[in-house]
């Protein structure tokens, strides 16, 4: 099914329990009045369970709106990588994407304590930082805090391409933003490098999206374990192409940021439509890690969550002897 027709499908269902819940009303003020008789008992039945229906939704929304968007998650992975010869201890890196800050804080201020109990080595962000000028304040006091608890680096994302090119997201932060370029981490006694690109830059003329990894990773060498930021998990068939990315991190889908029970996404935005929708991935030699991120997408759409709460991941890197 696609994204389109579940998200019809669903906008009908719950126009469908209101509408019937108001006629349930209408027909029961009408009755009161003495304008319409008694209905049958199956009648009675289908009124009330609109109703009951009508009410759980607004339950529903009220938890989307007020608890789950302040209640995060944090999801532990472990990757082994025989890349990491010598590594004295696991290297522990914490993904975060998707902060969409508002002028009013949401998980801003919680964020930096949250990540620093987690003891990570490296902080990652996968873009997409603000919703408006007035959020620009929350991340700039946001992001000097991350830094201070671990080297934190981060690419842009779609909103942060489209909409705030020329805002200085990063610049002073103390976090380093990777445009189509890769930095060397020493952690732990061993060396691993973080690459990274904004978001559609991959496929900027003369690069086609393979070759515009390659040219971030052109600095890597090839026995290094190579940890690529991008803001959507489209990459990813491009990436395991090259045989240079071990790890791959995204964020971009939200997890749907409304989800269903056992259904999962309504919506990713993701050309590869619910596959990677959130959580952890194998592309050949790559992994990938597609976060459900912190914030909530801007402009018109509502800043609820619903089965998709806002999320911490931390994957650890366990170094693993080299097998034939």
């Amino acid at each position: 099914m696609g994204e389109s027709t579940a998200v019809l499908l669903f906008v009908c269902a719950v126009a469908a329990v209101y509408l019937f819940a108001a006629l349930a009303v209408v027909r029961f003020m009408l009755r009161r009045l003495g304008f319409m008789e008694r209905p049958a008992r199956a009648a009675r039945i289908a009124e009330r369970g609109a109703l009951v229906l009508a009410a759980a939704g607004l339950l529903c929304f009220a938890y989307g709106y007020f608890v789950e968007p302040y209640w995060p998650q944090v999801t532990h992975v472990r990757i082994e990588s025989a890349k990491l010869k010598g590594a004295q201890r696991p290297v522990r890196v914490v993904h975060i994407s998707d902060l969409h800050c508002d002028p009013s804080p949401r998980l801003e201020e919680r964020l930096p304590d949250l990540i620093a109990a987690e003891h990570p080595d490296l902080i990652v962000f996968t873009g997409d930082s603000i919703n408006e000028p007035g959020g620009l304040p929350v991340l700039r006091k946001l992001l000097p805090r991350l830094a201070a608890v671990a080297p934190t680096y981060a690419v842009r994302g779609n909103w942060d391409t489209a909409f705030w090119r020329r805002e200085q997201l990063f610049e002073g932060t103390g976090v380093v933003e990777l445009k189509k370029e890769a930095a060397r981490v020493d952690v732990a006694g061993t060396s691993l490098w973080v690459a990274g690109a904004p978001f559609a830059s991959l496929a900027d003329p003369p690069d086609g999206v393979r070759s515009g990894i390659e040219n971030a990773l052109k600095d890597v060498p090839p026995e290094a374990f190579a940890l690529f930021l991008y803001h959507t998990p489209d990459a990813i068939l491009e990436a395991a192409e090259t045989k240079r990315v071990d790890l791959y991190c995204a964020g971009h889908t939200h997890g749907g940021q409304v989800a269903l029970p056992f259904y999962g996404a309504l919506v990713t935005l993701s050309k590869f439509g619910k596959k990677y929708e959130s959580g952890l991935h194998r592309e050949g030699q790559t992994w990938l890690y597609v976060t459900r991120g912190v914030g909530m997408e801007g402009g018109p759409a509502p800043r609820v969550r619903f089965f998709a709460r806002p999320e911490v991941t931390v994957i650890e890197l366990i170094p693993a002897e080299a097998r034939p």
